[in-house]
């Protein structure tokens, strides 16, 4: 009888266990990776501007990392000994209890993002799927619920921390004025879009000392004079866009990464959207974890170590683009050599030094770098839906070179700014990756 007994409670003990485990199986790095996905297609219906998806995803991430912090703190250190003024979070130990770590991360992504896309009320199917999964078993009805209030009072918390960025500042600042000379940057056709945030520079950085504190040269001087230094960066651009061979204009279509793209069709425009810069990496950052069959709670971790290095990097580079305010290629080519010259890629709304891309994708390269190895190898899908193939690379610095040198065939930038854009990036990763040691000492 005793035997019995103790066979009952076995057999309960492993059907609550297996019940939980269940959920355990439902929720991991694929659950994670499409869950950020979907915030990037709302980010993309937004048309989110480079500089406004990369702080998007810098809370996003760092939300759903908080959230499974809470849990086990000693396992998951919290961001709040590391972030520029980001304090420890308040919260009621009985939430933590009663809630599910896995689901409290993936439902973060989907409440936050409601709260600070301008379309985020497009998620609120994915959290009600969630909630039906929740649902179907009785003995777990109440997990969904005792979670949502948890990520609420984790959302809660980390607003007060977004709220005093300087985001909301930016509308009251100076408006932009275009300065004087054939040097400087000015509005390019189709549309001519006014200028992308001439003022992201006063954002508060997460982890840089300042938007300044890695500042680049000063770009080579305006100077039509044939033979001069720029009129050889002029040239390369020009030469490039009549010279160059199919797979340089594929690599240039591959990372155009434009989400203001317009094409004209008569007296008609059509804007053609596409994802920024950072979320092709934060794609690519989910195609690592993957492959690699991280646990959920390790990919939260480094989709938000790469996102919050790529949003200094952001920082830092518009920092540059509106100090020198350098004239694009379209512009100086037209003045130079050809009136009725185009680039392949449209020229995006914002000055030319340095380029973003290059900054940008450096810190993420070399962010992954340090976490998954020098010659990691993966198949980049992230552009297929946007109706381009996948690509091949032999490691994250291939990918970031190959992004770098596609500014050039696009006809979208000098050389210069892609070669300092590449150290900005390097140098803001590098002090990443010195801030945040004892995160990638995990790995």
């Amino acid at each position: 009888m005793k035997l019995r007994f103790l066979i009952l409670i076995f057999s309960i003990i492993s059907c609550s266990c297996s019940c939980l485990a269940k959920y355990s199986f439902m929720l991991n790095t694929n659950t994670y990776v499409a869950a950020l996905k979907k915030t990037t297609n709302v980010m993309v219906i937004d048309v989110a501007s480079p500089v406004a998806a990369s702080r998007y995803y810098a809370y996003l991430t760092l939300s759903s990392y908080e959230c499974i912090s809470v849990f086990d703190e000693n396992l998951n250190p919290s961001f709040s000994r590391y972030l520029n003024g980001y304090q420890n979070l308040q919260l009621d130990p009985m939430l933590i209890k009663e809630s599910d770590v896995r689901l409290a991360s993936i439902l973060s992504i989907y409440k936050f993002g409601q709260k600070l896309l301008p379309s985020g009320y497009l998620l609120d199917k994915e959290i009600l799927m969630l909630q039906k999964k929740y649902a179907i078993d009785k003995k777990h009805k109440n997990t969904f619920k005792q979670t949502a209030d948890l990520v609420d009072s984790i959302i809660a918390n980390i607003l007060v921390y977004v709220k005093k960025d300087g985001f909301n500042k930016l509308n009251n600042l100076p408006r932009y004025i275009n300065k004087v000379g054939d040097g400087y940057w000015k509005q390019t056709p189709p549309t001519f879009m006014l200028p992308i945030e001439p003022h992201w520079n006063t954002l508060r950085t997460f982890l840089l000392d300042s938007a300044q504190q890695f500042k680049p040269i000063v770009p080579i001087k305006y100077d039509t004079a044939e033979n001069s230094e720029f009129y050889n960066l002029v040239n390369e651009v020009y030469q490039s866009s009549l010279t160059q061979n199919k797979d340089q204009k594929n690599v240039a279509l591959f990372w155009d990464c434009n989400p203001f793209a317009v094409q004209r069709e008569g007296h008609f425009e059509f804007g053609l959207k596409k994802i920024s810069p950072g979320g092709h990496w934060i794609g690519i950052t989910g195609i690592a974890c993957k492959k690699t069959n991280t646990t959920l709670e390790k990919t939260s971790l480094i989709h938000a170590l790469v996102s919050l290095s790529m949003a200094d990097a952001f920082i830092a580079c518009w920092d540059e683009k509106y100090r020198s305010n350098r004239v694009r290629p379209e512009t100086a080519i037209q003045n130079l050599f050809d009136r009725s010259w185009k680039p392949l890629l449209q020229t995006p709304p914002f000055p030319e030094y340095v380029s973003g891309h290059s900054v940008v994708s450096n810190t993420a390269a070399a962010i992954l770098t340090q976490i998954f190895g020098e010659n990691f190898s993966y198949l980049d899908d992230t552009e297929v839906e946007f109706g381009l193939p996948k690509r091949a690379f032999t490691s994250f610095l291939n990918a970031a070179n190959e992004a770098s040198i596609s500014r050039l065939y696009g006809g979208i930038h000098f050389r210069d700014a892609l070669e300092q854009g590449n150290t900005l990036g390097k140098m803001v990763a590098g002090h990443s990756l010195k801030r945040l040691k004892p995160f990638f000492a995990s790995f």
